[in-house]
């Protein structure tokens, strides 16, 4: 299949040890690199790397999952199950029915805690890490905007009032974005109802679960990311950014002094990773592992 490029991919599913069915795309390589795992944002999907995931596929393999609850991956009927530890276990599920035994990982916002949290667990296997407008920490304020709507929008009748409900909530982090823009990443956040409607395309409890704090780890998030010390890490960072801010940026800074940062201009949380600054940061970082 294909989505927004002519880059084929696979579509596979692998079922967690609690019997929920985890979907991922899967873009092919014979190449001997390193696979890429792209991990995407607390209420999004594997369509946000459609165009990356696409140009990294040309020269190594690339697995875009959606995570429980999101996209095409099942719902969990508990919603206390919508939290780090249980998605780390379902990623490593889903490593080891592809047979990868390490990987590149590229995360935007929990998708980069993400990442951190699988070095910390099982260090070796994580070969290197992109961060996506996220660090150990998160401005407070910020965190409170994003949960204070996730999964708190109304269904509406129509893609062009989804795409103004999303342009209300969003266009704080892409206020330059045109139509077509807009479309696609309101295609990549709703999905059609039976009735014709248009409902958010993933498990409301996420953002219940969110905003009760539940995180299933007892491990601080300091020493997720001090654990990188070996790992070679690029952070990129929206310069609109509400969540990952430059005193944030600077304590991450002064513990990983070989950390390296591509700030994204007009960009809030989170950079879609289209951007030609994102991009071309990426294509150089991987280059050089």
């Amino acid at each position: 299949m294909t989505d927004r490029t002519d880059r084929m991919y696979e579509e596979r599913h692998v079922e967690a040890e609690d019997g929920i069915r985890l979907y991922c795309r899967d873009y092919p390589h014979p190449s001997a690199r390193v696979p890429v795992l792209c991990l995407p944002g607390l209420t999004r999907n594997s369509r946000d790397f459609s165009s990356l995931a696409a140009l990294i596929s040309e020269t190594r393999r690339v697995i875009c999952p959606d995570l429980r609850g999101r996209g095409r991956s099942g719902h969990d009927p508990d919603w206390r199950n919508y939290h780090p530890a249980q998605y780390a276990a379902d990623l490593w599920q889903l490593l080891d029915a592809l047979d990868i035994d390490e990987a590149v990982v590229i995360g935007t916002s929990l998708g980069g805690w993400m990442a951190m949290l699988l070095n910390h667990q099982q260090s070796g296997r994580i070969a290197a890490a992109v961060m996506n407008d996220i660090g150990p920490e998160a401005d407070a304020d910020g965190i409170a905007r994003v949960t204070a709507t996730a999964g708190l929008l109304d269904v509406v009748d129509s893609m062009a009032e989804a795409i103004e409900q999303a342009k209300s909530v969003y266009s704080i982090a892409f206020p330059d974005w045109n139509d077509d823009q807009w479309r696609f990443y309101t295609e990549t956040t709703y999905r059609q109802l039976e009735d014709g409607r248009f409902d958010l395309n993933f498990d409301r409890n996420i953002g219940h679960a969110a905003r009760e704090g539940v995180s299933g780890l007892d491990v601080d998030p300091w020493a997720m990311f001090d654990a990188l010390a070996d790992v070679p890490t690029l952070l990129v960072h929206g310069v609109l950014s509400d969540i990952l801010t430059e005193p944030i940026i600077d304590r991450m800074r002064e513990r990983k002094p070989d950390l390296q940062i591509a700030p994204v201009s007009n960009r809030g949380h989170a950079p879609l990773l289209d951007e030609q600054e994102a991009v071309d940061a990426i294509a150089t970082f991987l280059e050089t592992l």
